[in-house]
């Protein structure tokens, strides 16, 4: 399977494909960026990046997609989740399959990967040059990585491995601990006003919240 990775931005889309069946370099067999410039009018801006996301799908011919959701209330939010809504928009008219991830979420997976050693008790805070350091060493060691690329090869292959459970290729023993957390995540409170009712808070629960399969959708595309 291979599934397409979405890192949104105005100014350096990323984008990559992780391939479930391949080992080595072969893993990412693809990857790049879309770029539009601020002098552009802004609404312009996201026309043009909706139409590269149907362009892209359309030349990989993949139908399993992850994507990053930007984090609301902060730098540019109201920007940010206009993007997202029209990279949304272009993903249902392509009828793909699609699944959530938030950005710290991501940096947790590229964490565990990379397992490095607790500093004061505390985890390791994954920046850009981390993200980057991960993702090549994830994908063979090898090549020149963009950020917004190695952002988008860790949604992509956390997407993989999301649609891998889903589709009951993996079990729930074969996930790591942040995988099972993300995907499985149970939670009944012992204290205040919701106490001892259960709640599924992980994404395989969350289906047309956080995961959407369009691929079965009957709309007209």
């Amino acid at each position: 399977m291979r599934v397409l990775g979405l890192d949104p931005s105005l100014t350096n889309f990323g984008w990559a494909v992780y391939d479930t069946e391949a080992d080595g370099a072969a893993i990412c067999p693809e990857r790049g960026r879309f770029q539009t410039s601020s002098k552009q009018l802004f609404v312009d801006r996201y026309i043009e990046m909706r139409a590269n996301v149907k362009a892209l799908v359309k030349k990989l011919g993949v139908t399993r997609i992850g994507q990053e959701y930007p984090i609301f209330n902060d730098l540019w939010s109201e920007g940010m989740y206009g993007l997202f809504l029209y990279t949304c928009e272009a993903l249902r008219e392509c009828k793909v399959d699609l699944v959530f991830f938030s950005p710290p979420q991501i940096k947790a997976h590229a964490r565990e990967f990379l397992a490095r050693p607790k500093i004061g008790g505390n985890l390791w805070t994954m920046n850009k040059p981390d993200m980057v350091e991960a993702a090549r060493d994830a994908s063979g060691g090898k090549g020149v990585w963009n950020h917004n690329e190695a952002d988008a090869f860790w949604v992509a292959r956390s997407a993989a491995r999301f649609w891998q459970l889903l589709d009951g290729v993996v079990e729930e023993a074969d996930l790591t601990p942040i995988e099972r957390k993300h995907f499985k995540s149970i939670h009944t409170p012992l204290r205040g006003k919701h106490a001892g009712k259960t709640k599924k808070t992980g994404i395989l629960y969350r289906e047309d919240e956080r995961f959407f399969r369009w691929s079965e959708d009957e709309q007209d595309g």
